[in-house]
């Protein structure tokens, strides 16, 4: 089994706690379903910034901040494995893309529009890894098939694109200016964007053989319509 779902509502503090505590009911849930059956049960998460460094596979997730309840859920899930659950958990990269669209850098294309102004938290020198969302359903597959039990992978393509970089692309496909600007015009995920969080697939890559064929982010972004 692989549990994706997740309200990705992020309008107000309160909508992605409801969306935080709702994910953790389900994922609850089907873990005991599957308690003793010796079943695969993949969920997912997001990489962990590590401050210095490039995020690996053996770093905990953060369990602070306003996603700290979905790092708590997967925790729970892999904690299975010790009950007879062949738990597993994808971790994703802020942006997960396919034709110019998706995931952080989606949204920033979002505000853009909005607003009219590609903006970026900051001086945009803070990385975010990316990965096409054709090359993640393959990672996701081979969990599936062969992760043991307890084990977190990173399905990461692009371990770092500076935003500022992305926002050029957003505002050059859009025709508008780019320009810094605060944290907080992205509401209960601005501390997120705001954070430098590389990573790194070396493992994964390594143990399941999984490899990226797909667009780069930035190259994807060059698909972005006006």
């Amino acid at each position: 089994m692989i549990h994706l779902a997740f309200a990705n509502d992020f309008s107000s503090p309160e909508a992605l706690a409801r969306a935080v505590a709702e994910e953790s009911t389900t994922l609850a849930t089907l873990g005991e379903e599957l308690i003793g059956s010796g079943r695969p049960l993949v969920t997912v998460s997001g990489t962990p910034p590590v401050p210095g460094r490039l995020s690996t596979e053996a770093d905990p997730l953060s369990t602070e901040g306003p996603v700290g309840g979905r790092a708590r859920a997967v925790t729970a899930v892999l904690g299975l494995a010790s009950r007879g659950v062949r738990s597993a958990a994808v971790r994703m990269p802020r942006t997960v893309h396919n034709q110019g669209t998706g995931g952080f850098a989606g949204l920033l294309t979002h505000i853009a529009r909005r607003t009219g102004v590609s903006g970026c938290p900051g001086d945009g020198a803070q990385r975010w890894p990316a990965v096409h969302a054709l090359d993640a359903a393959v990672l996701f597959r081979l969990v599936l098939e062969r992760a043991e039990a307890g084990t977190s992978w990173h399905a990461v393509a692009d371990e770092g694109d500076r935003v500022r970089d992305i926002a050029a692309v957003i505002g050059r496909r859009l025709g508008l200016p780019v320009e810094s600007v605060p944290a907080e015009t992205y509401g209960p995920l601005g501390q997120i964007f705001a954070t430098d969080q590389p990573s790194s697939s070396a493992h994964t890559r390594q143990v399941l053989g999984w490899e990226p064929r797909h667009a780069s982010l930035l190259e994807d972004l060059e698909l972005i319509q006006p």
